[in-house]
């Protein structure tokens, strides 16, 4: 899975909170004291990424929604009665942070090794040329 599907699936998963607390983008980023025009700019998918901020956001405003379902679509979008709410806020809040430090390692290890790649690639074509004969422009 790639990160534009990720995003697409987390967006799919805020569009269904929405419907269910009966939220637009202008009434949601005012109940959870966010930038109306970044969350429209993800909810029409103008971005490649999504800020932490927001999902931290959700999560500590919306206490009953289980942010496995909301970062990872795991689950369903309510937590059940077995499941603590507010004793476990903590607890929740400390998951989530934990996940999203590790996708964001992940991304940072991925950049790194693009970085690589894209030297070794540029030792390689310069390699090449001087083989044939060309220069590089």
């Amino acid at each position: 899975m790639d990160k534009q599907e990720i995003n697409n699936g987390l967006i799919e998963r805020l569009e269904q909170l929405m419907e269910y607390k009966s939220l637009n983008q202008r009434s949601l980023s005012k109940e959870i004291g966010f930038s109306y025009s970044t969350l429209n700019k993800y909810c029409n998918k103008k971005s490649n990424t999504i800020d932490f901020e927001l999902i931290y956001r959700l999560a500590s405003h919306f206490s009953d929604i289980d942010t496995n379902w909301l970062i990872q679509g795991t689950g369903e979008m309510l937590l059940t009665s077995e499941q603590p709410t507010a004793s476990n806020e903590n607890d929740r809040l400390s998951k989530l942070i934990d996940t999203i430090a590790f996708q964001q390692d992940t991304i940072n290890n991925l950049h790194g090794r693009i970085k690589e790649l894209e030297t070794t690639n540029k030792r390689l074509e310069t390699q090449v040329a001087l083989y044939i004969g060309k220069q590089i422009v």
